[in-house]
């Protein structure tokens, strides 16, 4: 139990550069993926909170406004979700709704610019 004591606060006082090379480690060599345990420690009350933010893995996508070419935006809301017609229409009329919720940041990234395009009024958070 002693041995994982101190395993623990070897852990917790890691500096941000160490906990990067250690994720680095586990992802290379064990195939283990540690984001969300990296940010963890590295934010811990050894590992200077102020000084590591956690960063923000899911974000989501809400359309804010259908804009002035609402037929186009709900075929991209249609494409882009899997809803029918219909759903998607009553998404886009009932603005502003989330089209997505929790995915990566290049995920949103390319849905923000899907709709944009399309002429719609969209927002990540």
């Amino acid at each position: 139990m002693a041995d994982l004591k101190a395993f623990a606060e070897q852990l917790v006082s890691l500096t941000v550069k160490e906990v990067n090379e250690l994720a680095k480690i586990l992802k290379d060599e064990y195939g283990i993926e540690p984001a969300a345990a990296a940010v963890a420690i590295a934010t811990g009350p050894a590992g200077g909170g102020a000084a590591a933010a956690e960063e923000k893995t899911a974000f989501d996508v809400i359309l804010k406004n259908g804009g002035a070419n609402k037929l186009n935006v709900v075929k991209v809301v249609k494409e882009l979700t899997g809803l029918g017609l219909k759903e998607a229409k009553d998404l886009v009329d009932g603005a502003p709704k989330p089209v997505k919720e929790g995915i990566s940041k290049a995920d949103a990234d390319a849905l923000v610019a899907k709709l944009k395009e399309a002429g719609a009024e969209v927002e990540v958070k």
